[in-house]
C-alpha cells in the first residue's frame, strides 16, 4: 500500500504555478529571440539600402562623365552651359549610325518633398531646329518642368545641394561670373570652341542618409588628361 502512494507521488504533474513560470520563461525568451530578429533584419535592410544609394550614386557620376566626355561641337550652338539651376549640353549619340546629338541637362529639383539630383535627357535630333528647341526646352525643365518633360528624367539620388565651377585660365571660378563670360579662350564668341578645360562638381548629400556629406568630382577635357 506504501509503495503504491509512494508511485503515484513519483508520477504527480507540474503544478499550476511550475506551469506560469515556465510560460513566462518561454514567452521572454521568443520575446528576446524576436527583437534579435527585428535587428537583424533592420541592419541587413540599412545595408542593402546603403549599397543601393552607393551603386546609384556610382551610376549617376559615371554617367556624368560620359556625357561630358561626349561633348559635341556645332557651328553657332554652344556645347555647355550653366545657368545656375541646370547645366545643359549638347552630346554625341551612341554608335548607332546616323543617330544624330541630344541635348542633356542635370538639375537638382524637390521631389516629393526630397531634393533630388537629376538627368533629363531629349530623343536623338538630326536637324538644327530640333536641336534648338531641345536646347530651350533643356532650360525649362530646370526651371519649371512639365508633365511631358518629368516622363524624360530620371532621379538619381537625394541631393542637398550642388555648385558648378569650370576651370579656365588655369582656375577654377563660377561660370555665372562676369570674369568667366569673356576668358582668354574666347567664350561667347560665334565659332569659337567656348568649352571650359574642366568641369568640378561638388554633391552635398543630405544629413541622416546611408550616404551624406561633401562629394567632389573633376573633370577634365580628354585631351587634357581626362576626368577623375
Amino acid at each position: 500500500m506504501v509503495q503504491g502512494r509512494q508511485a503515484l507521488k513519483n508520477k504527480r504533474g507540474f503544478t499550476l504555478i511550475e506551469l506560469l513560470v515556465a510560460i513566462a520563461l518561454m514567452a521572454l525568451m521568443a520575446a528576446l529571440s524576436w527583437r534579435g530578429l527585428d535587428g537583424m533584419t533592420r541592419a541587413q535592410t540599412r545595408m542593402r539600402q546603403h549599397a543601393d544609394e552607393g551603386l546609384a550614386l556610382q551610376a549617376g557620376l559615371a554617367q556624368w562623365g560620359a556625357d561630358l566626355d561626349a561633348l559635341a561641337q556645332q557651328p553657332n550652338s554652344p556645347s555647355l552651359d550653366w545657368d545656375g539651376r541646370a547645366l545643359r549640353l549638347l552630346r554625341r549619340g551612341s554608335a548607332t549610325p546616323g543617330e544624330g546629338l541630344r541635348v542633356v541637362a542635370w538639375s537638382r529639383r524637390q521631389v516629393d518633398g526630397v531634393g533630388e539630383w537629376l538627368r533629363w535627357q531629349s530623343p536623338p535630333l538630326t536637324t538644327r531646329g530640333d536641336l534648338q528647341l531641345a536646347w530651350q526646352q533643356a532650360a525649362l525643365w530646370g526651371q519649371n518642368p512639365s508633365d511631358a518633360d518629368r516622363l524624360r528624367e530620371v532621379r538619381i539620388v537625394p541631393l542637398e545641394n550642388w555648385q558648378i565651377f569650370y576651370y579656365r585660365s588655369d582656375a577654377w571660378s563660377n561660370p555665372l561670373s562676369s570674369a568667366d563670360a569673356q576668358d582668354s579662350k574666347g567664350a561667347g564668341v560665334t565659332g569659337v570652341d567656348s568649352t571650359p578645360d574642366g568641369v568640378r562638381l561638388v554633391l552635398t548629400l543630405p544629413a541622416g542618409e546611408s550616404l551624406s556629406g561633401v562629394l567632389t568630382r573633376d573633370w577634365l577635357r580628354p585631351t587634357l588628361g581626362g576626368g577623375k
